[in-house]
């Protein structure tokens, strides 16, 4: 397994070699150590890697990630995940603000707390936070799931599309035009789905709250949901 030791390596060697993967490449897992939170570690991945970093990372780690695994083996700063696409993103502690903003697919688990405005403007993407959430999250939501464990700050949802929220914990409050509603069958089946994935045990999809728009704020046809 290749090791990048970013207290020696410059970054733009590590992310030149995970963009320059020819297909069929046999060193497809890396080890990033002494990450010092550097910004925009593994940004721009478009290939099936996987990325270890051990340690805390600055802003934009993971960025645009299309199809790479990419652990962080401490906290992330603001906008981990960012414009994700496919893959998945696994934060081990807690991650600033705006996490998964804008993210258009993949998986994003937070394992500690996420600070204000995650998930804002998500594009299809699911988040799983096992701790709390700050406040804005998931605004302009437009599709994906937001999951949270914890508890929620202030304005949850606000100016939502059709983003579906889950929350178990207590939300301070809800953003204009976000509601709570029914958690019907396709709903707990959904939310059990991204439990598994998110490696969460032991909870029940039954113990959550769903959130979603009222559909007060924007033209809305029933017939274009999926599009959504």
């Amino acid at each position: 397994m290749p090791v990048f030791d970013l207290s020696v390596t410059p970054l733009r060697e590590l992310n030149s070699t995970l963009h320059g993967l020819a297909a069929g490449a046999n060193d497809t897992a890396f080890e990033v150590i002494n990450p010092r939170g550097h910004h925009a570690v593994a940004a721009g991945i478009d290939a099936p890697v996987t990325v270890d970093i051990k340690g805390s990372v600055g802003y934009y780690c993971a960025g645009m990630n299309d199809g790479g695994i990419v652990t962080v083996h401490g906290s992330a700063g603001p906008g981990v995940a960012e414009n994700m696409m496919s893959g998945s993103v696994i934060i081990e502690g807690d991650a600033s603000q705006y996490a998964g903003a804008t993210g258009r697919g993949g998986l994003l688990v937070i394992k500690g707390n996420a600070a204000s405005r995650c998930g804002i403007s998500m594009k299809g993407i699911d988040i799983v936070v096992y701790g709390n959430i700050g406040h804005m999250s998931a605004f302009m939501g437009q599709s994906g799931h937001l999951v949270v464990l914890g508890d929620a700050g202030d304005a949850l949802g606000d100016s939502l599309y059709e983003a579906k929220l889950f929350v178990r914990g207590s939300v301070k409050s809800l953003g204009s035009d976000c509601v709570e509603k029914e958690m019907r069958p396709e709903h707990l089946a959904k939310l059990s789905e991204l439990l598994e994935k998110a490696g969460v045990r032991g909870i029940a999809p039954r113990e959550f709250k769903r959130y979603g728009s009222a559909r007060k704020l924007y033209n809305f046809n029933i017939d274009n949901a999926d599009a959504y």
